[in-house]
């Protein structure tokens, strides 16, 4: 491995250059038999995951209003109670209640034009969160699970996949996919410390693996072996001093304030000390967002924990010169209806609605796509799941059409289909 040079090798957006990778490879590796063509592509895989490419996103559950957030429509039929205020964007509005939000739009992109059919929060946001309609005869992993597969870092002792709040999991992936979930940020996770010295945990794990393999010999190879994965990760953040990344008492307190206090705010610091120390994908989960009635009154809050911790966030990660590789994508399941119903909310609403997305290589300050005046349609430029999800896979570099084999034999792709949004990018 001596006659491979590792600054020698070159990468573009799209992802690995063979043709540079390998004229950049002692021939002589090849020659003598030193590196097979699989060795040299291993390498390159891993020559990505130093790169750290990261990213977070911030999930609005319940289907967060376009009107209320990125998408007002002043004085319109359609329009919230809500102003719409200027951003640091000539010409760029969004809603009163994302005012530090509003000061970082220069490094945000927002896509006004996202549709979709499904208008059911449990298939809506496993679509979201997967690229796939759910099917009764797959479990589908969550595009995180497949872009830690990919790209994230086999050698950290704390998880390379995180999640503030409930989540979809690894599905067929497996559970070394499967993300870690934490509901109290802020503090170490419960049961992460061990209780016992050291020298007595590793006896006690030792016990435990000699009882595992007397259940492996009676047929049970398969639960020994998933079982087995789940302690050895378990017991390697037990004992790893990375574990303290999940106390947050180690940032000042000038910047947990800027993040704000509550369990969003605390979810995206922790996100951004996560990223720092090399895990792939971070969900940080913000509740309350299916306002079937007094909307005004009831998103304000909710809205101005979103906007200082996502503000704080990408701040934080573009002043930690994190930004240009860890991409942090804002979205919900769908979005809410023009008209305001009898019980002054809005109802579930797919055919369009925003999500936004900051880092990763997108060009910020800009609005791609727009709805039409009363916001009910896609005026210009739609942007499906499979669309969204390529261009994510294309800020990482990811394959989207890699595949992977399902349980029931046939091979599904990352992203099923889609087109990168260029523009994102440009």
């Amino acid at each position: 491995m001596s006659l491979f040079h590792h600054q020698h090798v070159q990468t573009h957006r799209g992802g690995f250059s063979r043709r540079s990778f390998l004229r950049n490879v002692s021939m002589g590796a090849l020659a003598a038999g030193g590196l097979s063509f699989h060795d040299l592509m291993s390498v390159s895989a891993e020559e990505l995951r130093k790169q750290g490419r990261a990213m977070i996103l911030l999930w609005m559950a319940g289907g967060p209003s376009q009107f209320e957030t990125f998408d007002p429509k002043p004085k319109t039929s359609s329009a919230s109670d809500k102003d719409a205020i200027q951003t640091s964007v000539s010409g760029i509005e969004v809603s009163e209640d994302w005012k530090n939000t509003a000061k970082v739009m220069s490094d945000i992109a927002l896509i006004r034009s996202m549709t979709n059919k499904e208008g059911n929060h449990q298939r809506a946001s496993y679509q979201m969160h997967t690229g796939y309609a759910p099917s009764g005869s797959v479990k589908h992993p969550s595009l995180g699970s497949n872009i830690t597969r990919e790209i994230g870092n086999r050698e950290l002792d704390i998880p390379s996949i995180v999640s503030v709040g409930s989540t979809n999991g690894a599905g067929f992936l497996g559970v070394d996919y499967e993300p870690f979930n934490i509901n109290n940020p802020g503090n170490i996770p419960n049961n992460v410390a061990a209780t016992v010295p050291d020298p007595r945990y590793q006896k006690r794990l030792g016990l435990l693996g000699r009882l595992d393999s007397e259940f492996a010999s009676r047929g049970g190879e398969v639960v020994v072996k998933n079982h087995s994965k789940i302690y050895n990760k378990a017991s390697s953040m037990v004992l790893s001093p990375q574990t303290k990344v999940f106390d947050l008492s180690q940032e000042s307190a000038s910047l947990r304030e800027q993040y704000g206090e509550s369990n969003f705010g605390k979810g995206c610091l922790l996100a951004r000390r996560l990223v720092e120390a090399g895990s792939t994908f971070i969900e940080v989960r913000s509740n309350g967002w299916d306002n079937h009635a007094n909307i005004s009154e009831v998103i304000s809050p909710r809205s101005q924990e979103v906007d200082a911790g996502m503000a704080a966030l990408i701040t934080d990660l573009k002043q930690r010169g994190m930004l240009d590789r860890t991409l942090v994508v804002w979205m919900g399941e769908f979005g809410r209806t023009p008209k305001i119903n009898a019980r002054s909310g809005r109802d579930h609403y797919p055919r369009v609605f925003s999500a936004a997305v900051a880092g990763g290589g997108v060009k910020g300050g800009q609005v791609i796509g727009s709805s039409t005046a009363d916001g009910s349609a896609v005026k210009d430029r739609p942007v499906n799941v499979t669309d969204l999800f390529s261009s994510i896979c294309h800020s990482l570099q990811v394959d989207p059409k890699k595949e992977n084999m399902s349980p029931l034999g046939r091979p599904m792709k990352i992203v099923d289909g889609g087109e990168v949004v260029n523009e994102l990018f440009a």
